[in-house]
């Protein structure tokens, strides 16, 4: 059994996290502004991860083993935990995006399309923060997604006080209404209505992962011993004609697409850059991933299930 705390926690793959800490018999704290929660048994402190003093009040004399951070947003975010946590915990697991990797919003090395993009791409350790911009402002921070989670690994990278991993998920799927994005509610509806969907005209693929297998690493990595950065897909990358053809095979319907001119945004899924992520590291360092055609179909028809009828 392990002390194990969760920041966030309160919904999708990280409400999943929490009961499988529970299930394997840890004892959970959860960290989050209280709007759900957490299953009984497992300790709830309520405060905003925003206010340092009020965290690091409502921590009192408690320490982890483990920390799992699912709502780091920003270096402003990583600094106040990497200062609240100091002496409170032997390591830190940050759930981190596949974002981190779009040449579209920073400098980055090339790789080639149809070249996994590996963790080294981007290197906390060495990757620039600037915590005087506004991080606070929503729309800044909506903006600059990547950029945030870039600057908080990295601020957990050079804080030194405790082994530090962050989590790269690829694009989550999965779970009917309880994925909240609604991007493949989104496809499901516009396929099943003969809808467009609009496309690059070269579209390359990305990866995915189900979101009990997210939360199945995120276990993982609470007791694996690895640091630094891991990427976290699922075998068998898929451009959106892959997904949308599982879709349309699924709802009786074909897909109809419009291709958008260059430059021009197009629907979720539809990438005219390469940034596909390599899941090697895991597998070396022992965890196992499962087909993305293995759970796709399943999703699909979960969230048929969850979809009101496109008659009613």
């Amino acid at each position: 059994m392990q002390k194990i705390g969760v920041i966030g926690g309160s919904r999708y793959f990280g409400k999943l996290v929490v009961k499988r800490l529970q299930a394997a018999g840890h004892q959970v704290t959860v960290i989050n502004r209280g709007s759900t929660s957490p299953p009984g048994g497992v300790e709830h402190l309520v405060v905003d991860r925003n206010d340092e003093a009020a965290l690091t009040a409502a921590l009192d004399s408690r320490t982890f083993d483990v920390v799992v951070d699912q709502v780091c947003y920003t270096p402003v975010q990583a600094a106040i935990a990497a200062r609240a946590f100091a002496g409170r915990t032997r390591r830190y697991v940050m759930t981190s995006t596949i974002e981190v990797y779009d040449p579209a919003n920073a400098a980055l090395p090339t790789v080639p399309p149809g070249t996994p993009v590996p963790e080294e791409i981007v290197d906390p350790a060495a990757w620039l923060v600037a915590m005087d911009l506004p991080w606070h402002d929503d729309a800044y921070l909506e903006a600059h997604y990547a950029e945030g989670k870039r600057q908080a690994e990295a601020i957990f990278a050079r804080a030194g006080s405790f082994e530090f991993a962050s989590v790269r998920s690829a694009h989550v799927l999965g779970g009917g209404a309880q994925e909240f994005t609604g991007r493949l509610a989104y496809y499901i509806g516009r396929i099943t209505k003969g809808e467009e969907i609009t496309v690059h005209a070269k579209t390359l693929p990305t990866v995915f992962i189900h979101y009990e297998e997210l939360a199945d690493l995120l276990l993982w990595a609470t007791t694996a011993d690895f640091t630094g950065p891991v990427n976290a897909c699922s075998d068998g990358p898929l451009d959106v004609h892959d997904l949308a053809a599982i879709i349309a095979t699924q709802v009786g319907r074909e897909a109809v697409y419009r291709t958008v001119p260059a430059g021009e945004d197009a629907s979720p899924f539809s990438f005219d850059r390469h940034y596909a992520m390599s899941n090697a590291r895991a597998k070396e360092l022992g965890f196992s991933f499962s087909h993305t055609t293995d759970w796709l179909p399943g999703a699909v028809a979960e969230a048929l299930a969850t979809e009101p009828s496109p008659t009613a």
